[in-house]
């Protein structure tokens, strides 16, 4: 015999303790049910595109001319 329990992932680290919808694994809150479950993708992560690989090579850039320009005025004094 198999559990009856969904065993998802909840946000408190444990796993969901719901029945599962016949014939598949998981409740109607995590999948089980036609249309639920969280939409494909993390949407919110592509709000502002601060962590794109693009930026943060740039801000590495810009890190790197900032040192060498501390260097150089070190040099001067």
């Amino acid at each position: 015999m198999h559990d009856t329990r969904c065993g998802a992932k909840i946000r408190s680290g444990g796993a969901c303790r719901a029945h599962v919808v016949h014939g598949r694994k998981r409740c109607r809150m995590h999948g089980g049910a036609p249309g639920s479950g969280a939409p494909r993708g993390n949407r919110n992560a592509r709000k502002h595109g601060l962590f794109t690989g693009e930026a943060i090579a740039e801000r590495k850039r810009i890190q790197d001319l900032l040192g060498e320009a501390r260097k150089f005025l070190q040099g001067m004094e």
